[in-house]
């Protein structure tokens, strides 16, 4: 039997600053109203600049992201939970206790871990941002329709 394509998906990470705030933005470009999408971290962070910069890239504007918690969360009511860091999923499956939901784990590196020049690390942003694409891409493939 064929899966129900998700209709409310919720990513999260450390501090919804790069993964979560990416995925989100990329769906939202991929599938536009086809599916709602949000993204939180599982502690507060700020918008970080090199994460606008190469969505920008690809024509994603996320100047005005914000980031926000699980705590802010002001609707629970998502199908699948896409995680990307250990403590992000420990705060998703909290949600299952009283939630119907599907919490996936995707351990993604945090490209703010990378040192070096400013061009090293905006390259480590897009390596993070299009293996993010691709897998988001195939695993939402469902969303396109007939």
């Amino acid at each position: 039997m064929e899966e129900r394509p998700p209709q409310a998906v919720l990513f999260a990470c450390s501090m919804n600053a790069v993964r979560s705030p990416m995925a989100e933005g990329l769906v939202k470009r991929r599938f536009g109203s086809r599916v709602y999408v949000d993204s939180v971290g599982a502690r507060a962070g700020e918008r970080d600049p090199m994460m606008v910069e190469v969505m920008d890239e690809l024509g994603v504007d996320m100047s005005r992201h914000r980031s926000k918690t699980f705590d802010q969360l002001e609707d629970t009511s998502f199908d699948l939970v896409i995680t990307f860091s250990p403590e992000a999923h420990h705060r998703a499956l909290d949600l299952t206790r009283h939630n119907d939901m599907k919490v996936e784990y995707w351990p993604t590196w945090d490209p703010t871990q990378t040192e070096g020049a400013r061009d090293q690390r905006l390259d480590a942003y897009r390596e993070v941002r299009d293996a993010l694409d691709k897998r988001l891409a195939e695993r939402l493939s469902s969303l396109k329709g007939p």
